[in-house]
């Protein structure tokens, strides 16, 4: 689905317990790295209509970048319309989707969408990887999309552009948050830098479990890196308090404070205040429509 949006966009804009290292099973390698860049992964967000043209003006207004023209689409391979935008900040981007018809299966589950160079040899690699297509690959006008599952319940959109969109790179990367518990994390884990060409940046057995609105225990911290750009894997024993696990992206800005007092001026709630996390200072926000994100800034 995600592709849709970003080909739309394109036209528009050209106008806790501690858990053991990594299982060192052997994956087969992915035949090659099908990833572009960050700057064109963007996290799936699904507003109520009456919400989103507040929604994208108050990502803009905490952000900065810039959108889209909106418009009104169908995105998926089974009638529906949505209005669809896409959001350009330098901290990520977004596509905003706002259904005025109900929203087909699997569409609305997915975290994120990723742009690949080879649909089918992507699609191939991350089947043998332990990727579960929840719908097959269908056609749209300018590309390919399909929708898959990894281990753990994680959710994303694969897509391919006939031509390659051209987006500045980004000034930050976003991070993707998943959080699985240990059921799942290292068969996910595997699996996902497998396919990735991936590799772990930093592996945190037994992080304060404050914060995730755990004190008194324990979570591991994954932090992974690839060409589909940064992600954060919480393992922990899933029981949370809202609003944790609700977070699906982390945005790094240059100002905390300031972004924070742009984003209260926007309308965007402050869920849990700054504090110290993984070597940076972290907030959690809710932005109007119900988004709820992770926003930091690290130490100096």
């Amino acid at each position: 689905m995600k592709r849709f949006a970003i080909a739309f966009a394109s036209l528009l804009l050209l106008g806790g317990t501690p858990q053991p290292a990594l299982a060192r099973e052997p994956v087969a390698a992915a035949a090659a790295d099908q990833s572009v860049g960050p700057q064109y992964d963007t996290t799936h967000v699904y507003v109520a209509p009456e919400d989103f043209d507040r929604f994208v003006q108050s990502l803009v207004a905490t952000f900065g970048g810039k959108t889209s023209k909106k418009g009104v689409f169908q995105v998926t391979p089974t009638p529906s319309q949505t209005m669809s935008q896409l959001v350009l900040t330098p901290v990520g981007t977004l596509s905003v989707f706002g259904f005025t018809t109900p929203v087909p299966y699997p569409f609305g589950a997915e975290r994120t969408g990723y742009l690949v160079k080879d649909m089918d040899a992507a699609v191939a690699s991350a089947v043998r990887h332990g990727a579960t297509r929840l719908l097959t690959d269908f056609p749209d006008p300018i590309g390919r999309d399909v929708v898959v599952q990894w281990p753990g319940g994680v959710n994303m959109q694969l897509y391919w552009h006939t031509a390659k969109p051209d987006y500045p790179a980004l000034t930050h990367v976003p991070e993707n948050r998943v959080y699985l518990t240990a059921d799942a994390a290292d068969t996910f884990l595997k699996r996902w830098l497998a396919f990735s060409h991936g590799r772990v940046t930093r592996d945190v057995p037994a992080a304060s479990g404050a914060d995730i609105g755990q004190p008194g225990k324990t979570y591991r911290r994954v932090e992974l890196t690839s060409g589909y750009g940064r992600m954060l894997v919480i393992v922990s024993d899933g029981q949370l308090p809202w609003p944790y696990g609700r977070d699906m992206t982390g945005y790094e800005v240059d100002d905390l404070s300031a972004t924070l007092s742009r984003a209260q001026a926007a309308d965007v709630e402050t869920l849990v205040a700054p504090h110290d996390e993984g070597g940076r200072s972290s907030a959690l926000v809710r932005f109007p429509g119900g988004y709820v994100a992770e926003i930091h800034q690290t130490a100096r």
